[in-house]
């Protein structure tokens, strides 16, 4: 078995097996949540694949099964599936137990005009970086559409995203080499702005944010449409 693949089963496997505590009963939100995995992970896929194809990212052979779709690896792809899952329990969870755990709506406003400002200021500084591009051109409008439509999904993500980028952190961290021989993933250092958290390019925190957030208000919105 690959260690991507490793890397994976590790991590979905306490939030998959919580799913049926009986406080929680996560599975409940199951048919939402694979319904927003799913529309979130096509963007997310193709973007993947464009990259892989213009080599600015990559895979190593040597922690791969070899099995390919569309010169992506299948761990690659279940990446797509794993990860959402997992930050996604992890917030329904804490917000399970801690109701409270929310900003007011002038805070939540303030914080997301901070962050998009700071996205602004680095996509017209990096706008020749592909992976800054994609990447903050993504956030602003995702943060925006969130903003408008649901400001207390955000009240409450602002609280949680710290916590979720911890567990995020030791993932990407080992996908990116931390503790191995050599990188998971690797990226092409033409593409990047240059700063990395340990092994972790920063622009992978901007690009979690992002893609967490968008599941989660996919989700809310099928929840919605389901009661």
């Amino acid at each position: 078995m690959s260690l991507y693949l490793w890397v994976l089963i590790c991590s979905g496997l306490v939030p998959l097996l919580y799913s049926f505590h009986a406080k929680l009963k996560f599975y409940k939100y199951w048919p939402s949540l694979f319904s927003a995995i799913f529309l979130v992970a096509i963007p997310y896929l193709i973007w993947d694949w464009y990259f892989t194809e213009k080599a600015y990212w990559g895979f190593n052979d040597a922690y791969l099964m070899g099995i390919r779709f569309w010169n992506l690896p299948l761990e690659e792809i279940l990446f797509f599936v794993v990860i959402p899952y997992c930050c996604v329990f992890t917030f329904y969870s804490l917000k399970y137990y801690f109701p409270a755990l929310r900003f007011s709506k002038k805070m939540t406003f303030l914080w997301a005009v901070l962050l998009l400002s700071i996205s602004i200021v680095l996509l017209v500084k990096y706008w020749d970086l592909p992976y800054a591009l994609v990447n903050f051109l993504s956030l602003i409008f995702v943060l925006t559409t969130v903003l408008l439509y649901d400001w207390k999904l955000l009240s409450v993500y602002f609280w949680i995203f710290p916590i979720i980028l911890f567990p995020f952190f030791m993932v990407n961290g080992v996908l990116t080499g931390l503790g191995i021989e050599n990188e998971i993933v690797w990226y092409n250092p033409d593409v990047l702005m240059g700063w990395r958290i340990a092994t972790i390019p920063v622009e992978d925190v901007f690009y979690a944010f992002t893609m967490v957030l968008s599941n989660l208000f996919f989700m809310k919105i099928l929840e919605s449409k389901s009661t």
